[in-house]
């Protein structure tokens, strides 16, 4: 059954639109070492309320953007995932970006995956975009799987421009799926 308050819903996910009561949580995963390891420091608690503010105002411009997640079984709140533009210069853009980000617990469960499929789906069949990237720091190796699963095909490196060159994550690596490609994938 589709909950209405959800915008996308997968088997296990239901991917919504912001509220109050995420609020918290979205802080402390932000705060989190491990869910934060490839950025260059977890967020305080006020760059969360930043992010968090301009995911609402790329919602209100573009129409779509980063969403609540909810674990549908558990009922509550576990992360985010969605697409948004791409705000920097690099070697694929304009683009349109797939990217996640859960709490801890819920890793290795093939969520964040589930959750990307289903994005994936958002931004080709229903806002028709002609192409989907997604990047990362060169040694996350996690979202990097996450993006062969989803069957993005890895593109090239590039160094992050908001990241000193001697950073330890300035090297970046991004993957990109065309509309062409998704629609052969989405018919085997």
């Amino acid at each position: 059954m589709h909950d209405p308050e959800y915008l996308i819903q997968t088997q296990r996910l239901g991917l919504r639109q912001w509220l109050p009561k995420d609020r918290r949580p979205f802080i402390a995963m932000n705060a989190d070492p491990l869910v934060m390891e490839h950025f260059p420091a977890p967020y305080t608690e006020e760059e969360s309320e930043g992010h968090l503010s301009k995911i609402k105002i790329h919602h209100a411009q573009n129409g779509y953007g980063w969403w609540a997640v909810d674990h549908l079984i558990e009922e509550r709140f576990i992360g985010c995932i969605g697409l948004s533009t791409v705000n920097f210069s690099a070697p694929f853009v304009p683009a349109v970006e797939v990217g996640w980000r859960l709490q801890a617990e819920y890793w290795n469960q093939g969520l964040a995956t589930e959750g990307a499929m289903a994005a994936l789906f958002y931004g080709f069949q229903v806002l028709k975009l002609p192409k989907i990237v997604s990047f990362t720091a060169l040694p996350n190796k996690a979202s990097q799987k996450v993006m062969k699963k989803l069957g993005l095909q890895r593109k090239g490196e590039f160094d992050h421009p908001k990241l000193e060159k001697e950073h330890r994550l300035c090297r970046h690596v991004y993957y990109e799926l065309t509309l062409n490609e998704y629609l052969k994938l989405q018919s085997r």
